[in-house]
């Protein structure tokens, strides 16, 4: 079955870095585009990156523009995010979800999260 698994969430001070690691299974992970979204407390789920199924295209949320990069390797079905310049509003729990794609996957996927926190 589809598995989305999330990790390398943890407590960071503001201005530093971590690198968010999901691992997937269970569809052909090379024919889904790919995304990171978050969820802080008391607020509506957004979206932070996306990258289309080969890598060759990407977006970002206008608040992580120029401190967060999403990579993807085909070869080991993994989707990371890179986040430097860490925040204090960027604390909130981390999601990563396989998009539908008609013949492929049937509907979205999500992981169960990860939390990332930034406090000093």
């Amino acid at each position: 079955q589809v598995q989305l698994v999330e990790s390398g969430g943890g407590l960071v001070q503001p201005g530093g870095s971590l690198r968010l690691s999901c691992a997937a299974s269970g569809f052909t992970f090379s024919k889904i585009d790919m995304s990171w979204y978050r969820q802080a407390p008391g607020k509506e789920r957004e979206l932070v990156a996306g990258i289309s199924s080969s890598g060759g295209s990407t977006n970002y949320a206008d608040s992580v523009k120029g401190r967060f990069t999403i990579f993807r390797d085909n070869s080991k079905n993994t989707v990371d995010l890179q986040m430097n310049s860490l925040e204090p509003e960027d604390t909130a729990v981390y999601y990563c979800k396989a998009a539908r794609r008609r013949f492929v996957l049937t509907n979205d996927y999500w992981g169960q999260g990860t939390q990332v926190t930034v406090s000093s």
